[in-house]
């Protein structure tokens, strides 16, 4: 569909604002109209009231003449008791009475638009006043032009003038508007049309200075295709590195069973099977890991539960022999809200690493610290330089410098460390020690919990191991 149907919505923008801006002006107009014909109806009973004012005193006082002075749009006509014109306006000169209603007994006015009055043209709307006389009542009538409920025609001009050039800037500037936050958002979607894996370099147009919201929508899609990419590129360092693991014991296992199978007689298959089967364990590792991991990423729920973090360390570190010697420093009653089994499995992977770079001792501490529940394991080995600090929790990462003592890990042991502790919404780094490497891990701490009917450690777990754990 080219341009996304561009056009259709440019007119609907269009048409929309500008019925829009009608009824508005419509609306205004017509308030304005009525503001106007009602001083205009005002201004004209003000003109039949200033009539009757002047030539009241004249029928009262006798001295009325038979022409009386004529005004603008304005006709008068006063009957005595018997009903003959004794005076007029010139227009009304020799012409019978413009109008027969009086005023009821109760009242002396009464007021009727005629079209048009007797001797008259046009409607207008007739005053008829009652005039006490000795003799009777005379009466007095009085005509002005009728007033439309609009006021004028100059009124309704302007109105509908206004009205007209208001909705036409309303509908140009929307057009106009649209059309160019159309442009922008159609040079965006096109760049991203055009965007697939081997371009993911490329990034969409930011629009001009005064198009804050394009270019917020700009960029915000560049910001997402900046995190695609290096999501993409460490998704295929991932893949490649993975590769290379997994094909390395493959490698390996072929090439013994192959030789092997070429020379039946002189081969040690039990040796043989035993370092097909340690290739398999390496092989198992690397996906069981790579399953954890995938776990992580998806953010699998975890099984909350308050753990005295002290008790779960030191359990574990009783539940196995290691080759160093581990120093214990566990303070008790360390609440934290955590999934026992992925916290073991940190732990685990720490003790794994801290034992393949240490050179004779392990030292593993719980405390709290304020409002955080910190575990640390510290080795006596070489050390990380600080350079290097982040790069260890990379997957598949390995320093070049223990390489050859690291041939057992998968490369994932630290990363899949660091997901849990950002999981429980913890952090895990290596912080400075005057030997060896010192991986510390914070956690919110939490009360402990007012009830032991349920145990707080997370104890007696069953497969708490099921995991491989390659030392």
């Amino acid at each position: 569909m080219p341009n996304w149907n561009r056009s259709s919505i440019l007119v609907r923008r269009t048409v929309g604002y500008s019925i829009a801006a009608a009824l508005v002006c419509t609306g205004v107009s017509l308030l304005f109209l009525f503001v106007v014909g009602s001083k205009d109806a005002d201004m004209a009973r003000d003109r039949a009231t200033g009539a009757w004012d002047r030539t009241v005193p004249l029928i009262r006082e006798g001295y009325l003449p038979s022409m009386l002075p004529a005004g603008r749009d304005i006709a008068i006509q006063v009957l005595n008791t018997q009903g003959q014109v004794v005076a007029s306006t010139p227009q009304l000169a020799h012409k019978p009475p413009m109008a027969t209603f009086r005023a009821p007994s109760a009242s002396v006015h009464a007021e009727r638009v005629l079209c048009p009055p007797a001797g008259l043209k046009d409607c207008m709307t007739v005053f008829s006043y009652k005039v006490y006389q000795p003799d009777g009542p005379w009466l007095l009538y009085i005509a002005v032009p009728t007033v439309p409920w609009f006021g004028n025609t100059a009124a309704l001009s302007f109105a509908i003038g206004m009205s007209l050039l208001a909705t036409a800037m309303t509908a140009a500037g929307t057009f106009h508007v649209v059309k160019r936050d159309m442009t922008a958002v159609d040079a965006i979607r096109t760049e991203l049309a055009e965007i697939t894996a081997t371009h993911l370099h490329r990034r969409v147009p930011v629009a001009c200075d005064n198009q804050e919201e394009i270019n917020l929508l700009a960029g915000t899609v560049n910001d997402t295709l900046d995190r695609l990419e290096g999501a993409y590129k460490q998704l295929r360092q991932f893949t490649s590195d993975a590769s290379h693991d997994l094909r390395s014991p493959l490698t390996a296992m072929r090439t013994q069973l192959e030789d092997a199978l070429m020379h039946p007689d002189d081969t040690d298959w039990p040796r043989m099977a035993g370092a097909v089967l340690t290739g398999v364990d390496r092989l198992q590792a690397i996906v069981t890991d790579l399953l954890t991991l995938a776990r992580l990423d998806a953010r699998a729920p975890l099984d909350l539960s308050a753990t005295d973090l002290g008790r779960l360390v030191g359990e574990e570190l009783d539940r196995h022999d290691y080759r160093m010697r581990i120093v214990r420093d566990l303070r008790r009653n360390v609440f934290v809200d955590c999934d026992p089994l992925r916290i073991t499995r940190l732990l685990v992977n720490l003790l794994d690493n801290a034992e393949r770079h240490a050179t004779s001792l392990i030292t593993v501490s719980v405390r709290a610290d304020g409002p955080t529940a910190t575990l640390e394991v510290l080795d006596d080995g070489a050390g990380i330089a600080p350079e290097h600090r982040e790069r260890v929790f990379d997957r598949f990462t390995r320093l070049d410098a223990s390489r050859d003592r690291d041939s057992g890990g998968t490369g994932l042991g630290l990363a899949i460390a660091r997901e849990i502790a950002e999981a429980h919404h913890g952090t895990l780094t290596i912080q400075d020690s005057e030997k060896g490497a010192r991986f510390v891990l914070r956690l919110p701490v939490r009360e402990a919990p007012q009830t032991s009917g349920r145990s707080s450690h997370g104890t007696g777990h069953a497969g708490l191991f099921s995991f491989p754990v390659i030392r």
